[in-house]
């Protein structure tokens, strides 16, 4: 594979998409040094500038109105199917990355021009459109999508059974392209000396149940008074967040923070007693990841790989769901758990052991291995 050179496809991203997209580059960059990547937003902007890729960027214009957004959409498939016949005599394999599990035009396309292509499945787009009227029709794409994968690269099998995706098994290959930087991300602050302070970082969107993190904060704060809340994002909900925090005089519960730089989290994770993940659906957050690592224990809605990953009362905490009501009983039961501390290490111990670069790249052979 290392003579071959790679494309790597995802659609339009945002922020929170650079550290999962850059050690994706990272894994395959070690086995190929012929990278092109095709991106828009945040991706783009962030790797234009990168030497070891070529860059190309797919603009994409967002809507609030269905049939612009349909136009849109489809305009966006065909610019990225342009780019993939315009890179046809230098890229001999494709990975589809985030938001791709409905690019079906570029995945005909790659496949009439004799490509294979692999599916990274990080998290289903239909399942963060909720309610959408147009949900319908990204089921129908996501459908065909996995069908005409050669490959689907899942992070776990719980996103197998979670995700149904059983009928596509024999072309599914685990691997996840996680690690962690263990000289950054580590403790700073010893777990005991901690201000009670519960962290959010991710996007400000619906499906990531901020919502709903938000609603179980008065409950939460009446019981527990000195319980303070870090938020970390941006977001389409910024204002509606900012403007709750308002109305139900939160401000001195809650610290609403825009995006901080991928090597300022360490110390954002070492102030927090507790990062909670109360999301709709997930693939692997790396945030979880990068907390355990600091020391900081996880408290989660068991979407996507999560349960791989935290067994309650052991590596971490699961909730039943993310209502507000059980939000709030499971952040007063975790923050009176007599050994959190030593459930905080058993985390850090967890991801010690399994997300270094060596042993994702170990894991990754099996992908490679289908390429070779």
């Amino acid at each position: 594979m290392s003579e071959n050179t790679i494309g790597i496809i995802t659609t339009p991203i945002s922020k929170s998409g650079i550290i999962p997209l850059s050690d994706l580059i990272k894994i395959i960059f070690s086995r190929s040094k012929n990278i092109f990547l095709i991106t828009g937003g945040e991706g783009y902007d962030f790797f234009r500038n990168d030497t070891r890729i070529t860059a190309l960027n797919i603009p994409h214009n967002s809507s609030t109105f269905s049939l612009q957004r349909i136009f849109n959409y489809l305009s966006l498939q065909l610019k990225i199917s342009l780019a993939i016949f315009n890179t046809r005599k230098q890229v001999d394999f494709y990975f589809f990355f985030i938001g791709s599990d409905v690019l079906l035009l570029p995945i005909i396309t790659a496949h009439l021009l004799r490509k294979k292509v692999f599916l990274l499945y990080a998290g289903s787009l239909v399942k963060s459109s909720g309610n959408d009227p147009l949900v319908f029709g990204l089921k129908i794409l996501q459908f065909f999508t996995w069908t005409l994968a050669d490959k689907i690269i899942v992070y776990s099998k719980s996103i197998i059974r979670g995700d149904s995706l059983e009928r596509w098994a024999g072309k599914i290959v685990i691997a996840h392209q996680h690690f962690i930087d263990f000289n950054s991300f580590k403790i700073k602050k010893d777990y005991i000396s901690r201000e009670c302070i519960v962290g959010y970082i991710g996007r400000f969107s619906e499906e990531k149940g901020i919502m709903h993190l938000l609603h179980a904060i008065p409950d939460t704060v009446s019981k527990k008074p000195d319980i303070r809340f870090l938020f970390i994002g941006d977001g389409p909900l910024k204002h509606t967040i900012r403007q709750y925090i308002q109305d139900n005089h939160l401000s001195d519960t809650i610290i609403l923070h825009g995006w901080v730089s991928h090597d300022i989290l360490p110390d954002c994770f070492n102030q927090m007693k507790l990062l909670i993940i109360p999301s709709d659906t997930e693939g692997l957050p790396n945030v979880m990841l990068e907390a355990m690592a600091c020391g900081t224990p996880v408290l989660a809605n068991p979407v996507g790989a999560i349960p791989d990953l935290i067994i309650e009362g052991k590596t971490g905490f699961i909730m039943e769901n993310n209502s507000p009501e059980i939000i709030a009983q499971n952040l007063l039961r975790v923050l009176s758990e007599p050994d959190l501390e030593k459930i905080a290490e058993n985390g850090r111990g967890f991801i010690q052991e399994n997300f270094s670069f060596e042993k994702t790249f170990e894991n990754w052979k099996r992908v490679f291995s289908e390429i070779e």
